[in-house]
């Protein structure tokens, strides 16, 4: 069997009409993420840790509302969630409220590798980013 691959970049769509400066930019952040993400399929990489490396690529760009582009609550502070699960295994982790992480995504899957738990969050999520 073989692999496929798709990459969405949240709620909404890249609209046409939005101006270039405002479209051209999440386009080619999508690119990016496809492109990572089959370079790391063609290299054979476990199809879970593809996933983690595609979403750091989506938390890393500015141009969608995760990670380094979230957008801010209504105090302007941010509060980033994620969540990861292996369907062979069914194990899953997810974090909610976390703001100080960087990629929201792999401490989900820290969560689902190194703890007994499925769900962190706020202040217990922050706290177990601190200890890892």
């Amino acid at each position: 069997m073989g692999w496929a691959i798709a990459v969405h970049g949240g709620v909404g769509d890249i609209a046409l009409s939005l101006p270039p400066e405002k479209r051209l930019p999440r386009e080619a952040g999508l690119r990016r993420c496809l492109d990572v993400g089959i370079a790391a399929l063609k290299a054979h990489n476990h199809p879970l840790d593809v996933v983690e490396l595609v979403v750091r690529e989506l938390e890393n760009n500015p141009h969608f509302n995760a990670g380094k582009g979230s957008v801010l609550t209504a105090s302007g502070t941010v509060e980033m969630e994620a969540c990861i699960m292996d369907g062979k295994t069914m194990k899953c982790g997810a974090v909610s409220g976390v703001s100080t992480v960087v990629n929201a995504i792999s401490l989900a899957r820290l969560v689902m590798d190194k703890t007994p738990h499925i769900y962190l969050a706020f202040d217990g999520a922050e706290a177990f980013a601190r200890e890892q």
